[in-house]
């Protein structure tokens, strides 16, 4: 997952999209799209990842030697569709009201600085995986969203509030 800025992690810094979504949402900030949020993404829900890993661990004849893409392909969104997604389920977690406006777009150049560069799409290749130990994922892209924004919200809100309560140093 990552850090909450500020919180659990340094104040400064750039988390990845599911911890930065999600501690734009915990201030109630606007979610930032990098070049639109066209970029695709896959997301596996972490329950489903430590399976896969235990398997690894209990079946060495068929786990050494090998190496394996622990992910889930049909979870499957551009990062505008995760950003849509997350502010849907975390209004429903957290009974507060959508902001009005819930995402701005932004460039890479701005958001990451001057010579960032990221693949467009990163989607795992399961076939060893599955055929060498049986494993897929089973958690949905929605479930492992409320799970994480539920927990999110119950273990940051309030240290968030404080945190933006607190006045600033002239």
């Amino acid at each position: 997952m990552d850090f909450i800025p500020g919180i659990d992690g340094p104040s400064e810094g750039v988390p990845r999209v599911l911890a930065c979504f999600s501690n734009n949402l915990l201030r109630r900030e606007p979610l930032k799209l990098v070049d639109g949020g066209q970029s695709q993404r896959t997301f596996v829900y972490i329950k489903d990842a430590i399976e896969a890993v235990l398997l690894m661990i209990e079946n060495p004849d068929r786990a050494n030697g090998h190496i394996f893409n622990v992910g889930n392909p049909n979870n499957e969104v551009t990062v505008r569709q995760l950003a849509e997604m997350m502010t849907q389920v975390y209004t429903k977690v957290s009974g507060e009201p959508m902001l009005q406006s819930p995402s701005i777009d932004v460039s890479s150049k701005e958001f990451y600085g001057e010579g960032y560069d990221d693949s467009d799409k990163r989607i795992p290749d399961m076939t060893i995986i599955n055929k060498q130990l049986g494993w897929n994922p089973k958690t949905s892209l929605w479930d492992l969203l409320e799970s994480t924004l539920t927990y999110q919200h119950r273990t940051y809100a309030e240290a968030i509030k404080k945190s933006m309560a607190k006045p600033t140093a002239s």
